[in-house]
């Protein structure tokens, strides 16, 4: 089974997605909020897909300095998510990223499970995707067993998940548009690429345009949706409206 890499920050306010609070309505406290909801829904799909999943999390010292707390407490903060999500909060696994860049934390972890722990596939998570569900990463594990890199296309070019069975150089990898470097990298290597289905990410106040609809929709229609970050829209009163010009989001009283 393909070890689920989940490189994410701590949700605190003003460093999780921060360019969603300086171009949306949500507060940097309500976008940490969203962060926190959006990481443990990604971590429901990997302990429901059966996978192996490693929580790479941020050293104090390598955070900007107005968002430092003490020592440990970024693995606390994402061990508290795992233990809100998930049933048996022990299966995962931590590790702190090492690299000075997200690139080279990328390559640093995806390298090492492929070369030092002779892992079959390993996979890189955003957590930014929550409709990416278990089927989702079942279908990434599926192709991962016919080609070397298995990347997971989102809007503006980015990519939600990035699987790799042979290594590439990470080096300047996930510059934008991510999706068309990761596969230049690839195919620079020699190596076969896939690609996993479209799915909508959050990084931006553009990007809850999508979202929010898309949550919304479903819940009526009492279809699948990804419960904590579900939860957060129709708790925060959030929606989308369209009265003849460009669509925006609102709050409901």
């Amino acid at each position: 089974m393909t070890v689920v890499v989940l490189l994410a920050d701590p949700p605190r306010p003003g460093l999780a997605l921060s360019e969603l609070a300086a171009t949306s309505p949500l507060s940097e406290a309500e976008a940490a909020d969203l962060h926190a909801a959006m990481l443990k829904d990604a971590m429901v799909a990997v302990s429901r897909s059966g996978g192996d999943l490693l929580v790479n999390y941020p050293a104090e010292e390598h955070l900007p300095e107005a968002h430092r707390k003490e020592e440990g407490t970024a693995e606390a903060e994402m061990r508290a998510l795992a233990v809100d999500a998930l049933e048996d909060p022990d299966e995962v696994r931590f590790e702190v990223q090492v690299g000075s860049s997200f690139d080279a934390r990328a390559g640093n972890t995806i390298q090492h499970l492929l070369r030092d722990e002779d892992v079959a596939s390993a996979a890189l998570l955003r957590g930014d995707a929550p409709f990416f569900t278990r089927a989702k990463l079942d279908t990434v594990s599926t192709k991962l067993r016919t080609s070397d890199v298995v990347i997971g296309p989102s809007s503006g070019g980015r990519c939600y998940v990035a699987g790799f069975c042979e290594s590439v150089d990470f080096a300047g990898a996930f510059e934008a548009p991510e999706l068309q470097t990761v596969t230049d990298r690839a195919t620079d290597a020699g190596h076969g690429v896939a690609f996993a289905e479209f799915q909508p990410t959050v990084r931006t106040g553009a990007d809850l345009l999508t979202l929010v609809p898309m949550i919304r929709a479903r819940w009526r229609a009492s279809s699948i949706v990804p419960g904590h970050t579900a939860e957060f829209v129709v708790e925060e009163g959030l929606r989308v409206v369209d009265d003849g010009g460009d669509p925006t989001l609102v709050r409901e009283d």
